[in-house]
């Protein structure tokens, strides 16, 4: 889920994670489908949780960043709000900037770290 290997940004509210990585895919994914549910299938989690992760979203910030709709003929759908898109815009930028500001350090200690074992099954 993390864009970076070895740096994973989370902007956290008063007492819980406001936006990290696997919301901000979500609300791409959403955007892209059009659908939580769409959405939640190709991150492999369920509606509910993705339902719940979009509440907490919406509780998070000042603005909607995910609006529904309920039933109809096609059953509704979701819709990201343009807050949502540069909310998740700022997000990545912020990945962006921390990245940089971390990088040659990141690669140090990634050098230092011990390399996983090599699988000895063979496939």
């Amino acid at each position: 889920m993390a864009r970076y290997p070895g740096l994973m940004l989370r902007v956290l509210a008063s007492d819980h994670p406001a936006i990290g990585p696997g919301k901000a895919q979500l609300v791409a994914l959403i955007d892209s489908t059009g659908s939580i549910s769409a959405a939640a299938r190709e991150m492999g989690m369920s509606y509910r949780r993705a339902w719940q992760l979009v509440e907490a979203l919406n509780a998070s910030f000042i603005e909607p960043v995910v609006m529904t709709a309920v039933g109809g003929k096609r059953g509704g759908g979701a819709v990201v709000t343009e807050f949502g898109r540069t909310l998740v815009a700022q997000f990545r930028a912020m990945e962006d900037k921390a990245s940089a500001a971390i990088a040659a350090d990141l690669e140090h200690l990634q050098r230092q770290m011990r390399k996983p074992p090599r699988s000895t099954r063979r496939k």
